[in-house]
């Protein structure tokens, strides 16, 4: 573990202990990589996205303030719950936009280059929402190594670490989650 890793897994234990201030010395920490991730899930949607990477920390951060009963665990574990957050806003960013228009002009994002094979790598991300959901009902433990791998930019190891999993199992699960989620994808339409 870098000494950068270290230092924020102390600073998270120091926020979970009650340590307000922590978060603000956190946030100097870690602001570059949010933003790396926040450009990361921008690259996957449209052109004309309204949500800038900045915006996107900026709202992820403040909801990342106002979670109070989390035990930050480490630094893996407070960039999975960082994604996610960015992941629920661009969600209901993508539902505002549909209502606004009455369900057209649905956003489109990449679900992962590993998917190329199907000719097809574009997906409307509120369908992919709604195929989370379900593949979290069928397979809770899919769904997550989903949202850490895809969603949270987590590598197979630090996947494994959060979860508590081998990074074999990690690998094998992630491609069947993939294999699951296009399937279901394309059946949807």
């Amino acid at each position: 573990m870098s000494d950068e890793q270290k230092e924020i897994s102390l600073i998270l234990k120091d926020w979970s202990g009650g340590k307000s201030e922590s978060a603000d010395v956190l946030l100097s920490l870690v602001y570059d990589e949010l933003r790396r991730i926040a450009r990361q899930y921008l690259r996957k949607e449209r052109s004309d996205h309204t949500l800038q990477p900045t915006a996107l920390v900026h709202e992820a951060y403040l909801k990342l303030i106002d979670i109070s009963d989390i035990s930050w665990q480490d630094r893996a574990h407070f960039f999975a719950v960082a994604s996610n957050v960015m992941r629920h806003i661009l969600v209901d960013h993508a539902r505002a936009r549909a209502t606004d228009k009455r369900g057209g002009d649905a956003q489109r994002i990449e679900l992962e280059d590993a998917v190329k094979f199907s000719g097809e790598t574009d997906i409307d991300l509120l369908a992919l929402d709604e195929a989370m959901k379900l593949l979290a009902e069928f397979d809770a433990t899919q769904s997550k190594i989903v949202e850490l791998r895809f969603f949270g930019g987590l590598t197979i190891e630090e996947t494994a670490h959060v979860l508590g999993i081998s990074p074999a199992t990690i690998k094998r699960e992630w491609t069947m989650a993939k294999a699951w989620l296009f399937k279901r994808m394309k059946t949807e339409g």
